[in-house]
């Protein structure tokens, strides 16, 4: 495939990387008009960077988002809108109405396709499944260090600096209310609303943990299936502790699914 990415962060390097060692020729790169301001515009053996999807060279047949929320609401319906396929990570930005319903309608005009990363969970699988015979609840519980909701809305509920030895739970609501309220934070609960019973009926508990040293992410979900629960313990990228190893590998796989002759 001729892909190009929106960003330049730790996760677009890392699905560069990926990618291109599968065989994947990535053609562009779209930043921020300043961004590409500041670069040399790239060149026959580095990725063309650009400022708009209409810049994109003609042959880029896929598009990945790595830059998050501005990212898909900056350039996610013009991709959509050309005819090309866009993956992305944001799956919490889904939570806004106005922009799920652009993205639905430039994909139906246009043909492309909309493909949403796991990112740093997993089990997608058990919920999709199950809400085919119907879930009477799903539960995620979304557990950080301290400092991990440094910048969040967190920092209002309680001196996150404070706390030395008892987790303290700083929300508890709806997916939707969580993606809305911490968009750099609550992918991960919007990505199970998405699999499961929606943004709305799917409960949400995000905790600030003094006793843990990783992102822990757990799911809980009843049904006619029965009951199962999920928990990860996930790792960041190297070279940014910020950024989940996970959800850059889940970009990476979510692109070999759709080019793979045998899919699981």
């Amino acid at each position: 495939m001729t892909i190009a990415l929106i960003g330049c962060g730790a996760i677009a390097r890392y699905v560069t990387t990926q990618l291109t060692e599968r065989g994947h020729h990535i053609a562009a790169t779209i930043l921020r008009p300043e961004r590409v301001a500041g670069s040399d515009g790239g060149d026959d053996a580095r990725p063309r960077v650009v400022s708009c999807v209409s810049e994109l060279p003609a042959e880029v047949d896929h598009v990945i988002d790595c830059a998050g929320h501005p990212g898909l609401h900056a350039h996610g319906p013009a991709v959509l809108r050309g005819g090309r396929d866009l993956t992305t990570l944001a799956t919490g930005a889904l939570a806004d109405t106005q922009l799920h319903d652009a993205l639905a309608a430039a994909a139906r005009a246009g043909g492309g396709r909309l493909r949403l990363a796991s990112g740093a969970i997993g089990a997608l699988d058990v919920l999709r499944a199950a809400r085919v015979g119907g879930l009477a609840s799903v539960r995620y519980v979304g557990r950080k260090p301290p400092q991990g909701w440094a910048g969040s809305p967190a920092e209002e509920a309680f001196d996150l600096s404070a706390l030395r030895d008892t987790p303290r739970t700083h929300f508890s609501g709806s997916a939707r209310a969580a993606a809305t309220l911490y968009p750099r934070n609550a992918n991960v609960a919007a990505a199970v609303a998405l699999a499961g019973v929606g943004f709305d009926d799917t409960r949400v508990e995000l905790v600030a943990d003094p006793r843990i040293s990783a992102n822990i992410h757990e799911v809980y979900a009843e049904g006619a299936f029965g009951d199962f629960d999920f928990r990860i313990r996930g790792t960041a990228l190297a070279d940014n502790p910020r950024s989940s190893a996970l959800a850059a590998m889940s970009v990476v796989s979510t692109v070999e699914q759709r080019t793979g002759i045998i899919v699981f």
